[in-house]
């Protein structure tokens, strides 16, 4: 009898698998399938787990299905019979190293499924800076009532409407904040790696990453939603953003791996560009002396702008459970991860 087994017992209680998921997986199973919970915690942060623990150990030999964020090398090594691992995390995570990439277990992921709560995040960061609100949260610090800064020729203030936002990363992330900042009368231009298959709703156009140069000096809002691949590695370097405008922000949801940090730094320290919102870093936690912290042009997130409390696993698992009864009948899975893209 085939054999499912799910290791979501995350230590963060927004991320653990509920029992009323739990349930609905017992619920909607294909028929003939045995499931597996396993009880230990995992871990769900950034990409997955380091290690795996001595229960899912013991169970992944038996296992023809595995869901899980993501899936560490020695547990994929372990596993005799798996023939398609579920990420629960958006991207590839842990998962790509070369016996995944090279081998023919199937690979899927849950992109698409964080793009609500993100494409959110993305929203309140624009308008955290184009509405001034960093200036007001450090006025209030100080207890400091002046207008100055808000009314005065120098306003960094701005309305949405007309802005030219930027998007790297065309893809579910990056569509739903494109469609929620066109309502807002944003002009978005998205960059995909096949641009050919034109422009998601919310986009007024696609180039492709050979044209990134072309665009970026025309940016009020530069927003990093890409995968981290050989391709999207470095992709804003201090050529980059020496190109951006100064009035310009970036915000980064994607990894911390996309940006230059050090140059990133420098920049905003010197006011060349207008601000920052990073939700992620080049090494997470965010070291304690890092003068990211400090800077009043920037906001840090602890790699959060995926969270949704309650709205989670009924998104993951209308994506699971439809790919679980493909697989059972042999058809295409959704979300399958191109192992040579990376994504």
């Amino acid at each position: 009898m085939p054999l499912l087994v799910v290791d979501g017992n995350a230590a963060s209680r927004t991320w653990t698998l509920t029992r009323k998921a739990e349930q609905r997986i017992r619920n909607e199973a294909p028929p003939g399938w045995d499931i597996y919970f396993v009880q230990a915690q995992t871990s769900s942060d950034g990409d997955g787990p380091r290690g795996s623990s001595d229960e899912v150990m013991h169970a992944i030999p038996k296992a023809d299905v595995y869901l899980g964020f993501g899936i560490p090398r020695p547990l994929f090594l372990a596993a005799e019979r798996l023939r398609w691992v579920h990420s629960a995390a958006a991207g590839v995570g842990n998962a790509l190293y070369p016996e995944m990439r090279d081998g023919g277990i199937l690979l899927t992921n849950s992109a698409g499924v964080h793009a609500i709560p993100i494409a959110e995040y993305i929203v309140a960061s624009v308008l955290y800076f184009f509405r001034g609100l960093d200036l007001a949260v450090d006025q209030q610090r100080r207890s400091e009532w002046d207008k100055q800064r808000f009314v005065g020729e120098e306003s960094p203030l701005r309305e949405v409407g007309g802005a030219c936002v930027l998007v790297i990363g065309a893809g579910g992330i990056g569509s739903e904040a494109a469609r929620r900042l066109a309502a807002l009368g944003a002009r978005c231009v998205g960059v995909r790696r096949r641009p050919a298959l034109g422009a998601p709703q919310g986009f007024d156009r696609v180039i492709g990453f050979d044209a990134i140069d072309d665009e970026i000096p025309n940016a009020d809002a530069i927003v990093l939603a890409a995968p981290l691949t050989v391709a999207t590695r470095g992709i804003l370097d201090a050529r980059r953003l020496s190109a951006m405008k100064p009035s310009s922000i970036l915000v980064n949801v994607a990894r911390g791996a996309l940006v230059d940090e050090g140059e990133l730094i420098a920049r905003l320290r010197d006011g060349r560009l207008r601000g920052a919102a990073l939700d992620v870093f080049q090494e997470e936690p965010l070291a304690s002396d890092s003068p990211l912290w400090q800077l009043r042009s920037v906001l840090v997130t602890p790699h959060v702008s995926p969270v949704s409390p309650g709205c989670f696993w009924a998104r993951e698992l209308d994506l699971f459970l439809d790919n679980w009864r493909r697989f059972t009948r042999g058809e295409p899975l959704r979300n399958l991860v191109d192992k040579d893209a990376g994504y």
